[in-house]
């Protein structure tokens, strides 16, 4: 009677147990490597501004403040989907008057009354 040993199964289950575990390994070897490479690429950036180096407002502050109304411009009603070159230039129209038409500004300290 030939008797089979079990030894031969042993390297087999090493075999799928080494596989994934040297998988792993060079997963782990990678993510290191482009960390490592971020690292140097970082380091050739040149730094953050200083505070003193941002922009700052004018002395008058800000330019000033543009109030203006605009007025929709009639899309023509047609049979088939318009596409964006068949539009005007812009859509709709700057207002026609330079001068405010009443509209009431919010004053500081003013409330909503």
């Amino acid at each position: 009677m030939i008797t089979v040993s079990t030894d031969p199964a042993v390297p087999h289950g090493l075999q799928f147990g080494l596989w994934p575990f040297l998988a792993g390994l060079i997963v782990v070897a990678l993510l290191v490597g482009a960390f490592w490479m971020g690292v140097r690429v970082r380091r050739r950036e040149p730094a953050p501004p200083h505070p003193e180096e941002q922009p700052r407002l004018p002395e008058g502050g800000p330019v000033g403040t543009v109030m203006e109304n605009r007025e929709p411009d009639e899309v023509p009603r047609s049979r088939h989907r318009l596409t964006p070159h068949e539009l005007k230039a812009h859509g709709n129209l700057g207002s026609r008057t330079s001068a405010s038409t009443g509209r009431r500004r919010w004053e500081r300290g003013g409330g909503d009354a």
